[in-house]
């Protein structure tokens, strides 16, 4: 065991008028398995570039590890997968690298196959497995399940779980509940480090949040009476201290010192309200330090049409070919108004390309394929990484309201300073983040989505989770967040072998 020590971590991009981190300070024990978590933007992949020393910055971080990123290129992807995996640390014997990817379901045959022949699924696998084989090594894993289906995700966590010595960001609640024993999370107005995995960590923020919600709205009341408090005994004050002022002893009273006694009523009626004042202003620091950490989002509005008839799309007994190899065998759907359809399955199993059947695409198919007339769909495609040009091009390609996409993005915790900038500027997340906003800013019969949440933060997957199950929309989406798709899908098509099943 031994310490990650990051202390007063202050550091801001060339040209940008705020700081990513000010003067954060935290330990990290390398036996931690650590979860890693924040909104898009918040500076998850930076703080790991940190770590890695390809940043300057102001402050100290010291560890004895070695710390490796992932994922890790390959300069030479044609290579066999056995070369591109000595390339990447060339101190491992074959039966190590061959028994570790054995537990991750891969077989050895994959190593000797082309790297860039393997997916993208199967890539992963082969390239974690090697990095823990090095020694005296920290592993920075960055959102290794945008390419694992749910399968290859949940047989990748149970493997994580017996490894130890990682940072890990995912934005997959299952999958960091499954392997991680601590979260770190990006908050904010700080960071913090917390014992458990996302659940117990999520769990005692939502406990802190309702507690200072409450402390908050008891602090506002006492300070609302104390203000009136303070005004009514001020205004006593000044009316003491008019009446000594004003007061004639040749006409009331000549027995007793008026005057003095309306100048220590006076005096003493204003001391109070000074008290008042003081007791006030520490009600309001205390107050000032709550809240800062609470996540404040507006809801999300999709506005589908609604079609003349129930039914909007079906397949029957469809297969598809490429090069006359069938990759779709003999698969049957409906899709009617109100469905929110999941469609699973393994990596390769045939998903995308059925949606490339709805949508129109021309490829090699039997079968009958029914799209009803005049129906109109909004897409949301899985690689959004081509996305280029500025922001307004986006919006009027897709011919929806500016105002409106912008207020979603918004929504969504973006940037506004990000408008301005071109699309390929944009982090991964912040791409998808466009194209689903274009999407819920289209008023549509159908909603495809394929893979939605690649990249997509979790409270936003959560914004996204709420609007659709509160909405009458017609969805068919691909999605390997089990969170996700049990909480939204009124039913699940499972793709396989031999065709559809129903769960």
């Amino acid at each position: 065991m031994s310490i990650i020590n990051i202390q007063n971590l202050t550091f801001g991009y060339d040209g940008s008028s705020e700081n990513i981190f000010e003067d954060v300070s935290f330990r990290l024990d390398t036996d931690w398995k650590l979860g890693f978590t924040g909104r898009n933007g918040r500076g998850k992949t930076t703080f790991l570039k940190l770590l890695l020393g390809e940043y300057e910055y102001s402050g100290s971080i010291s560890a004895s590890v070695d710390f490796e990123y992932f994922p890790t290129s390959v300069k030479a992807p044609d290579a066999l997968t056995i070369d591109a995996a000595r390339e990447a640390y060339d101190g491992f014997e074959d039966w190590e690298l061959i028994c570790e990817l054995s537990r991750l379901g891969l077989d050895e045959e994959a190593l000797w196959r082309p790297y860039s022949t393997l997916s993208m699924g199967e890539r992963t696998k082969v390239m974690l497995a090697v990095m823990f084989l090095k020694p005296n090594s920290f592993l920075l894993i960055d959102e290794p399940t945008n390419h694992l289906d749910a399968d290859a995700r949940a047989l990748t966590a149970r493997w994580l779980n017996t490894k130890k010595g990682f940072i890990l960001v995912s934005h997959d609640r299952a999958f960091l509940d499954a392997c991680t024993d601590h979260t770190l999370s990006i908050n904010r107005a700080d960071i913090t480090v917390t014992a458990g995995n996302f659940s117990v960590w999520y769990e005692n923020k939502l406990l802190r949040d309702s507690f200072e919600t409450a402390q908050n709205e008891k602090l506002r009341r006492e300070i609302s009476r104390l203000s009136a408090t303070a005004r009514e005994k001020s205004a006593w004050s000044d009316a003491a201290e008019s009446r000594k002022i004003g007061f004639d002893p040749t006409k009331v009273e000549k027995s007793l010192n008026r005057r003095a006694y309306e100048g220590a009523k006076s005096k003493k009626l204003m001391a109070r309200a000074k008290a008042i004042e003081k007791r006030t202003e520490a009600k309001l620091e205390e107050k000032s330090a709550l809240l800062k950490n609470i996540e404040e989002y507006d809801d999300l509005k999709l506005h589908p049409l609604e079609y003349h008839s129930k039914r909007l799309c079906s397949l029957r007994d469809v297969s598809v070919y490429y090069d006359r190899r069938r990759v779709v065998n003999e698969v049957s759907l409906e899709i009617n108004s109100g469905d929110r359809i999941c469609l699973s399955g393994a990596n390769g199993s045939g998903k995308s390309t059925l949606i490339r059947l709805l949508l129109g695409d021309r490829l090699d198919f039997t079968g009958e394929v029914y799209v009803a007339s005049g129906l109109k769909i909004s897409y949301v495609p899985q690689d959004v990484s081509g996305l280029s040009g500025s922001l307004s091009d986006f919006e009027n390609q897709a011919g929806v309201d500016r105002t409106l996409l912008r207020s979603i993005l918004r929504k969504l915790d973006f940037p506004r300073a990000l408008f301005e900038q071109p699309l390929e500027t944009y982090s991964a997340g912040q791409k998808k983040k466009a194209a689903l906003a274009r999407s819920l800013a289209e008023s549509a019969h159908l909603y495809i989505w394929d893979e939605p949440l690649n990249f997509i933060d979790i409270y936003s997957r959560m914004q996204l989770e709420e609007l659709l199950t509160d909405s009458d929309a017609t969805l068919l989406f691909v999605e390997h967040d089990r969170a996700f798709c049990e909480k939204v899908a009124t039913n699940e098509q499972i793709l396989a072998d031999f065709g559809l099943q129903y769960r």
